[in-house]
């Protein structure tokens, strides 16, 4: 089993910045891919982007790439989400997950592992 926690979120002002945190425990995820999504009012969850434990770049949704950053600490199984320049469309549900196979990531099906989510929300 693998637990996630989300944190960081809260309110901000718009151009404001956040970074939300995702920390993991419980099984090896050497291997694993750890993602990003958001869910905003009344829509779907939507992916962000994604890193792996293992080393290599993140990568993003077209949309998301240049204001939001994805970075790793291996060493205290964490990782981020930089968000800056913040606009109110960006108020949703933050989740981090874990592809344990690190297969279709970019969809909501291929993680097996969720937290449960932080608020983010953002102010005119």
């Amino acid at each position: 089993q693998v637990q996630l926690a989300e944190s960081g979120g809260g309110l901000v002002q718009a151009g404001g910045s956040l970074r939300l945190s995702c920390a993991a425990s419980g099984r090896d995820l050497r291997s694993a891919t750890m993602g990003w999504f958001r869910r905003p009012p009344g829509k779907e969850r939507k992916f962000l982007g994604a890193i792996t434990w293992s080393g290599g770049s993140p990568y993003y949704a077209d949309s998301f790439e240049g204001r939001f950053t994805i970075s790793r600490d291996n060493g205290k199984n964490t990782m981020y989400l930089q968000m800056n320049n913040l606009k109110p469309e960006d108020t949703a549900v933050y989740y981090c997950a874990a592809a344990v196979l690190g297969i279709g990531t970019r969809s909501t099906r291929g993680y097996d592992y969720w937290g449960q989510g932080t608020q983010v929300t953002v102010s005119s």
